[in-house]
């Protein structure tokens, strides 16, 4: 018994000093009383025995007054048990507190530096690292990461004043967020920000957390739909029940609206909840769970209808992942937060192989970027204009069941960032992904402008524009067709076929025109 009791004091939290935990009575003895344990005073060591409870909150470099009340509870408690006589008790109660001295220096980027850690554990060999005199080149750009903490704190504390339900005392239950931000075609992470405090909590929401993406997902839902459906294809966006293990689901979209067809643009772009679960029982749920699939997430994902609004759990890093293909000519890339280790002479360390994948087209990943375009120029992300966000940006919002989770990812062919907010209980937030996470993201967007150029994607080749009906999605009659617009295709998927909502005139007179037609495009 005593062995696990020595174990369990030299492994215990008791504390944190900027990005590095307090771990063992020993490391606390010297950081709290810049003593060995072995030099403790009863006074001191019910001080540290204090902590175990909630180390963050009872420590002396928090809250003096707190520790103190803290300390003296578990000094009433030793003289109860007859460790300190009664005298000693009298005198050590009125006792301040008086420890060695700590300010904290807020180290840079603590949930960054978390992660680095983990991923040199997975990139390099131990023996590796257990050489003396390694450097270590990472990822992180100090100013993002600066304007990535500001942004989130500056957003939450936006939306606690905006809605007092909202605003808790109790530091541990506060409202959270987490943002990343990533070059998408090499992976590199710029800045990570996994909570809004590393003292009160050390739990990254970015890497460790599991949250429905909600809308956030249905990206991938539509890249699933591209090998039969094209951005002009019209969807149903009427109210349907579907039967599922015997119950019926009855989706709807998150604000009331008309119905009728629509086209797939439009449905991504204004996030229709029943257009896009027609598009994806269209396709068929195998497929897109099969699409999914390839974006390697570490949850299951199981082929449900519900999955096509987002109804399943996954890591925020890995949809940011995710959003990078869109980005990256169709690539996967691996989250990378360290760019190589040098040993001592100079000799750079071999790391384990990582694999890049292709999960799609460089065609198919345009024209999910077009589309996605089209959710900020007129959809769901469109107040990102009126925040100065005037370069062309693709983006999504996400806003889960009750509003426990407020999703927004936004790129461009140079940088990509995704924020998340949300109660770590899974309280309501009361607020969308539009209101709560886009205007964090711009807000990060505007203080880093050296990561915005102004460029678009280059149209790759399989990709062609023609121009159609907006109401059918077909090859436009002239002069009958009223809203004609400019759409990109996949070449193997053009429209061939004429709209049939807009006939004019009669048999004859269409074959007139269609010859026109013909003769003008030769």
């Amino acid at each position: 018994n005593e062995e696990i009791l020595e174990i369990y004091l030299n492994e215990i939290y008791l504390g944190q000093k900027g990005s590095v935990s307090i771990n063992g009575v020993g490391e606390a003895a010297f950081f709290y009383f810049g003593k060995p344990v072995g030099e403790l005073s009863p006074v001191e060591s019910a001080l540290i025995a204090g902590l175990v409870k909630a180390p963050n909150r009872y420590s002396p470099y928090v809250d003096r007054e707190l520790c103190r009340k803290r300390r003296n509870a578990v000094l009433r408690a030793m003289g109860k048990n007859g460790w300190v006589s009664d005298e000693e008790l009298q005198t050590a109660l009125p006792l301040p507190i008086k420890t060695v001295g700590f300010t904290a220096y807020g180290k840079k980027a603590p949930y960054f530096m978390d992660y680095l850690s983990e991923q040199l554990e997975t990139l390099y060999a131990p023996e590796a690292l257990a050489s003396l005199g390694l450097s270590i080149y990472t990822t992180l750009d100090p100013d993002v990461q600066t304007a990535a903490e500001e942004a989130l704190e500056r957003g939450l504390s936006r939306l606690e004043a905006s809605n007092l339900s909202l605003n808790r005392l109790d530091t541990e239950t506060k409202i959270q967020g987490a943002i990343v931000v990533m070059q998408p075609k090499t992976g590199y992470i710029l800045a990570m920000a996994g909570g809004r405090n590393y003292a009160v909590s050390q739990f990254n929401r970015m890497t460790q957390a599991r949250r429905q993406p909600g809308s956030a997902f249905k990206p991938i839902v539509y890249l699933s739909g591209l090998d039969a459906l094209t951005p002009a294809s019209i969807l149903s966006n009427d109210a349907t029940s579907y039967e599922i293990d015997g119950r019926l689901w009855e989706p709807e979209n998150f604000e009331p609206d008309s119905g009728g067809p629509v086209s797939v643009r439009h449905a991504l772009a204004y996030s229709l909840n029943l257009a896009t679960v027609d598009l994806a029982m269209q396709v068929g749920i195998d497929r897109v769970v099969t699409t999914a699939s390839g974006f390697g997430f570490s949850t299951p994902i199981k082929p449900y209808p519900s999955l096509a609004l987002g109804a399943l759990e996954i890591v925020p890093l890995e949809l940011a992942r995710a959003y990078c293909v869109f980005a990256a000519d169709g690539m996967l890339p691996y989250t990378l937060c360290l760019k190589e280790v040098v040993a001592e002479n100079g000799q750079i360390l071999e790391r384990r192989h990582m694999n890049l994948e292709e999960v799609t087209s460089p065609a198919k990943a345009y024209l999910m970027s077009s589309m996605l375009r089209s959710a900020v120029i007129e959809g769901t992300a469109r107040s990102l204009n009126r925040r100065g966000i005037i370069f062309p940006v693709a983006g999504k919002t996400g806003t889960t069941n009750d509003f426990r989770d407020a999703w927004f990812v936004g790129y461009t062919p140079d940088i990509l960032a995704l924020v998340w907010v949300g109660f770590d209980n899974g309280d309501s937030i009361h607020a969308t992904g539009a209101t709560a996470a886009l205007p964090i993201w711009a807000d990060l967007i505007n203080a880093i402008p050296e990561y915005v150029s102004g460029e678009w994607f280059k149209m790759p080749e399989g990709v062609v524009k023609e121009i159609v009906c907006s109401e059918s999605g077909k090859l436009p009659i002239r002069g009958a067709c009223p809203h004609p617009v400019e759409e990109v295709f996949l070449a193997e998927n053009t429209p061939t076929e004429r709209c049939p909502l807009h006939r004019r005139g009669g048999p004859l007179k269409q074959i007139i025109e269609g010859v026109k037609d013909l003769i003008e495009g030769l």
